[in-house]
């Protein structure tokens, strides 16, 4: 069983949320917030998969509430999914940096809201590659102090699966393009995750552009 956090300030978008997700037989809605320090708090009683977070709430909005959810050790298998209005934003790239493993649009068709629950709850990556190139490559260059890229802390085949993770292949896509085992692979891409201290597969996706490993237009 799917277990989610609902964050909106809203009581009509989460109920909403609440109907669609409880019809079905894996997904159990557990707890229900309106504002970030709310999330938080449930996060730590509930210890939810998944937490969908609108980004803007009173209190403390949902890049923060992300931020302390993905700092706190104790909240490592949540994975946050940022709902937003409005597409591809700066919203969505902060949430990205400070620990989000996707983002989906409010009015997104609910069949896709549902497998991205799913693909959350995984620990998967839910960004669109081509989505991802076109967020990440308008935000990376307004950094003024780019944080130092780590490169030399992977070996070359870790430094080549997290390339191949932020074009969007799975691990066995990427067993097949580096002819190796998928176990191998996904240890290479554990072993990149735990280097660089990634939540999630998502966190691999935003180093691999901020540190130039794959360029947006590339």
């Amino acid at each position: 069983m799917i277990r989610v956090l609902l964050a909106d300030d809203q009581a009509l978008i989460r109920a909403g949320f609440r109907a669609l997700l409880s019809a079905e037989d894996d997904i159990e809605v557990v707890a229900e917030a309106a504002d970030g320090e709310q999330a938080v708090a449930l996060a730590l009683e509930h210890r939810p998969d998944v937490a969908l977070m609108d980004v803007q709430m009173p209190v403390m909005d949902g890049i923060e509430a992300t931020r302390r959810i993905a700092a706190d050790e104790r909240l490592s298998g949540v994975h946050v999914v940022i709902l937003t209005n409005y597409g591809l934003d700066e919203y969505v790239y902060n949430a990205l940096r400070a620990g989000a493993g996707g983002f989906l649009v409010k009015d997104t068709e609910p069949t896709d809201l549902l497998q991205g629950v799913r693909v959350a709850a995984r620990g998967d990556a839910l960004l669109s590659p081509a989505i991802t190139r076109r967020l990440i490559g308008e935000y990376v260059g307004r950094r003024p102090n780019p944080a130092p890229t780590r490169l030399e802390i992977l070996t070359n085949r870790e430094r080549e699966v997290t390339a191949l993770v932020a074009r969007g292949l799975s691990n066995d896509e990427i067993a097949t393009q580096m002819v190796i085992s998928p176990t191998t692979a996904k240890t290479h891409v554990s072993r990149a995750m735990t280097k660089l201290q990634a939540r999630d597969r998502a966190q691999l996706v935003v180093f691999a552009y901020e540190s130039g490993l794959v360029l947006p237009r590339g």
